[in-house]
């Protein structure tokens, strides 16, 4: 009698460590989830729940609650655990780089572009990454490829297509002419050289693209790819500095050229060719053109004297470089406002704005620029507009007011909007479709 009442302690003993477990492991899970649905509603309120473009994909019925997708994730936040499940928090915050979509053990993950409520305008492409007008082809991310690898990947393959196409009883000043010196431009450009075509790449900004832009620290490629004329890239984490230096090496080796700051206006079809021209008036011919910029477009410009200083840029990078100085952001929407509240603290900020309120921004950063406005961290010219940016100073003038004025300035940021890649498609006459959500990479 005494063994059994041992061996039911023991069993009770057992039990009641088990339930003491799971109670603590089912209130842990509570307060995680609770955790995550107030970062949702949060990430609602400042409408960064919505994907913009790609985005991860969960299949609950595949997710083990490993967590490998957000350790992966260098934008942090994106994904989050939720009863048990990996689930979307600031979807808007995703670049596409694919780092949870490789990392999940029961490839519960798959990328896909567009939502039911917001859809994404992609260009239609064959097989061959050729469009609807023959001779021009498109790849990488404006196709819908977010990843690094799959962008130079694509731009590889479009190169190969184009290479069996090419007539050569037909005149023209190049077989090719590649369109953004991005992953996929660059890929393209060295498989053009590989493939004996006269090719000339045409970059509206500076070699790199997008990627050009981002802070030095962020990881931009997380999985091995083949490089036209180089080889395995075998970076596993990657900052853009390490890219870039690689993208440099890679084209001075085999004496390649890319034509930066040269922004392509018009594509414009001639017979069996087609005439390029750059908003600088030059026009090239070429046999075959390859569309390879990004999804971000093009920045607005305010045409003002001065403007293309090297002061005066579209994009914040580095804030936390930027010290004691004095500094003009142009713009009334969420990316002025966040830039501005960025940089002030550690440098005079000022911030102008052509209408009198601020009415399309976020809820959350209403709050912060109203709270730095009393507490004087930034000083807003509402109903402003930039006449002209010198090298010490910036002129401005209130509407309705004939009066110039002066602002002591070393820095101008200049967040006017810009032109999207797809108006740039449909001005070519590329046929273009909006997608309502799509899957555009799933395990294989």
């Amino acid at each position: 009698m005494t063994d059994q009442l041992i061996e039911i302690s023991i069993y009770g003993f057992a039990f009641l460590l088990i339930l003491i477990v799971l109670i603590v492991y089912i209130k842990k899970q509570k307060r995680e989830s609770k955790e995550v649905d107030d970062k949702i509603e949060l990430a609602k309120e400042d409408g960064k729940h919505e994907p913009v473009s790609i985005y991860p994909f969960v299949d609950p019925g595949r997710c083990i609650k490993s967590g490998a997708c957000i350790e992966a994730c260098p934008e942090k936040d994106v994904l989050g655990i939720r009863n048990g499940k990996a689930t979307l928090i600031n979807a808007s915050h995703c670049i596409g780089h694919g780092a949870c979509f490789r990392a999940c053990p029961t490839e519960a993950i798959s990328l896909w572009i567009g939502t039911e409520k917001r859809g994404v305008d992609l260009p239609d492409v064959s097989p061959t990454f050729e469009t609807n007008i023959r001779g021009i082809y498109v790849a990488g991310e404006l196709g819908g490829m977010g990843l690094i690898k799959n962008a130079v990947v694509q731009g590889k393959e479009a190169v190969d297509n184009i290479a069996k196409t090419i007539k050569k009883d037909i005149k023209a000043e190049y077989d090719l002419i590649i369109v953004g010196a991005g992953p996929a431009g660059i890929s393209a450009t060295l498989s053009a050289k590989k493939h004996n075509l006269k090719v000339l790449t045409l970059e509206q900004d500076t070699l790199g693209g997008a990627i050009y832009t981002f802070p030095r620290s962020k990881i931009v490629m997380t999985t091995p790819v083949d490089l036209p004329l180089y080889g395995r890239v075998k970076f596993r984490e990657s900052s853009k500095t390490e890219l870039l230096e690689l993208w440099h090496t890679v084209l001075n080796k085999n004496n390649i050229k890319i034509k930066e700051n040269s922004k392509v206006e018009a594509i414009i079809p001639e017979g069996d060719i087609f005439k390029v021209e750059t908003v600088a008036g030059e026009i090239y011919t070429t046999k075959t053109v390859l569309i390879a910029v990004g999804r971000r477009g093009t920045p607005r410009k305010l045409n003002v004297e001065g403007e293309n200083s090297e002061k005066v840029a579209y994009r914040l990078l580095e804030p936390e470089e930027i010290k004691e100085k004095n500094i003009l952001v142009v713009g009334g929407g969420d990316s002025a406002i966040e830039s501005a509240l960025l940089l002030a603290g550690q440098n005079h900020v000022t911030l102008s704005y052509r209408n009198n309120a601020f009415t399309r921004i976020k809820a959350k950063n209403a709050e912060k620029i109203n709270e730095a406005i009393k507490s004087g961290l930034v000083d807003v010219k509402f109903n402003s507009n930039v006449l002209s940016i010198e090298p010490d100073s910036v002129s401005y003038k209130i509407n309705d007011s004939n009066e110039i004025m002066k602002l002591k300035n070393d820095l101008v940021y200049i967040f006017a909007g810009g032109e999207l890649p797809t108006q740039f498609l449909k001005k070519i006459g590329i046929d273009v479709t909006t997608k309502y959500g799509e899957k555009i990479m799933k395990h294989r």
